[in-house]
């Protein structure tokens, strides 16, 4: 297996004109070397924690003025830092006190005295207020029946003709419906897990990588052979990518121990620990041949 990279991670230089504390390297130096020890370029490390690449350059060379504040350059710092394996506690420590420390707390006694101070909201009597309409209702239906039978018990009947039967007089029960609930949504479906058998139904004459993000997101970057990017973003836990080329695939795993590989068919059975970074590069004889190529 070859491994491909498109730049070194060296290319990057400090800045000579860098802050340094009295106990060390600078925190942007500090940055710097951890991500070169973890074999990792600028353009990745803004890949995997989504702070632009200018941002990156420029604290690495302590300058902090494109964060935007002291809250941002904070939260840059931390996600850089545990990107390259570092522990952000010292580095922040040591941004404060190059920047006078953390702002004071806001006092919380005004703004508990305002609320407290502020009038309560009386609400509206609903209850009451239906049991008013509820005995109007029933009064007004009772009210009608009555008139309706001293009307009829009051009108002459024509000589000859039979009298009409009173209708019966009307309750006043009110019949309150109870509206139906509509049917609670159906659960999707789980998505299914790619199968060897269909994973080995791949064609023969082009290189097909199937990647499962199993135990964890990782950072994933996928180029085909010209050197063209096919994808580059985190892959969720549970979610697949299928990657296929008429010469070869060349990936870069942020997080290598939370993936599983198949390629051409076959799974990779390399042991890759949690929080590793892996260069990886397959080529379409690949396993058929019964091995991959290591590098």
């Amino acid at each position: 297996m070859s491994i491909g990279n498109s730049n070194s991670p060296e290319d990057d230089q400090p800045s000579t004109a860098e802050t340094r504390p009295d106990d060390g390297p600078s925190i942007g130096r500090t940055i710097q070397q951890a991500r070169i020890a973890a074999g990792l370029t600028v353009d990745e490390v803004s890949s995997i924690t989504r702070v632009r690449t200018p941002i990156v350059h420029g604290i690495e060379q302590d300058d902090f003025t494109r964060c935007g504040g002291d809250v941002y350059a904070r939260g840059h710092i931390r996600t850089i830092a545990r990107a390259v394996d570092l522990d952000p506690a010292p580095l922040v420590d040591a941004y404060d006190a190059a920047h006078g420390g953390r702002p004071a707390p806001t006092p919380a006694a005004p703004l508990f005295e305002a609320e407290r101070i502020r009038p309560e909201r009386q609400r509206p009597n609903w209850t009451a207020a239906m049991v008013a309409a509820i005995v109007a209702v029933i009064g007004f239906v009772g009210f009608t029946a009555f008139s309706g039978g001293e009307d009829n018990a009051k009108r002459p009947v024509a000589e000859g003709t039979v009298s009409p039967k009173p209708a019966p007089a009307q309750t006043g029960k009110v019949i309150t419906q109870t509206p139906q609930l509509p049917p609670p949504p159906k659960a999707p479906a789980p998505k299914p897990e790619p199968s060897d058998g269909a994973i080995a139904a791949a064609p023969k004459d082009l290189v097909t990588v199937v990647l499962t993000a199993n135990d964890g997101e990782s950072w994933i970057s996928a180029k085909d052979s010209t050197g063209r990017s096919l994808f580059d973003g985190m892959v969720e836990q549970g979610d697949s990518k299928t990657f296929t080329d008429k010469e070869s695939i060349d990936l870069v795993l942020g997080d290598a121990g939370a993936v599983q590989l198949f390629v051409n068919g076959k799974e990779i059975k390399d042991d890759f620990q949690p929080g590793q970074v892996e260069r990886l590069t397959y080529t379409k004889d690949d396993q058929r041949q019964g091995q991959a190529q290591a590098g």
